[in-house]
């Protein structure tokens, strides 16, 4: 996760989460040499047979992101690029979660997803930390040989989730409200103690 305070990456990926993301590229080998001569330069990497990504707008991404950590199962890796979200999650997520927001009817509550699976590629961000806030970073590094990546269904709930926070109306504190205010002269007796 980021630290808000400075904007330096808390987690860095680790060799192991390296070695994880190394193995989705056609050559591993090459990939972890790349990113040992060139440590800061983001990388193309194919998804569809050990991750998929789900590429969300950021502010979306973030309700997602909160919800899968606050009330879910947590998240599998995240990464920041151009103000979007990539959420790495099982292969296969990619083909089933638009028809599920589809079947559910949420599909017009959720910002246009892209979902990368089978035969697509996406940038991910170096695996060293020293990444400059603006450019590609990792938001939840990949810490682990086998990450935990969630599925269709956590990440439709997670969507739905989203969706509905977003939906729903803004608390107000300044003071209006749909019912009169109290008369602040009158007075008030404490009912619970009759005998």
């Amino acid at each position: 996760m980021l630290d808000e305070q400075d904007g330096q990456h808390a987690t860095a990926v680790t060799p192991a989460g390296a070695g994880w993301l190394a193995s989705a590229a056609p050559y591993p080998r090459s990939a972890l040499s790349l990113w040992e001569s060139r440590p800061t330069a983001p990388t193309v990497l194919d998804c569809g047979s050990v991750f998929d990504v789900v590429n969300v707008p950021a502010i979306f991404g973030r309700r997602m992101l909160d919800t899968l950590w606050s009330e879910g199962p947590g998240s599998g890796p995240v990464a920041g690029h151009r103000g979007r979200m990539l959420l790495f999650a099982a292969p296969g997520t990619a083909q089933r979660l638009p028809s599920l927001l589809h079947w559910e009817e949420w599909g017009d509550a959720v910002p246009p997803l892209l979902c990368h699976g089978t035969g697509d590629a996406v940038t991910v961000p170096s695996p060293t930390s020293s990444v400059p806030r603006s450019g590609p970073r990792w938001l939840v590094a990949p810490d682990t040989r086998h990450p935990w990546l969630p599925g269709p269904e956590v990440m439709l709930w997670a969507c739905v989730r989203a969706a509905r926070a977003a939906a729903a109306p803004a608390t107000r504190t300044d003071g209006l409200s749909i019912f009169p205010r109290a008369d602040q002269g009158a007075k008030v007796y404490d009912v619970s103690r009759r005998r």
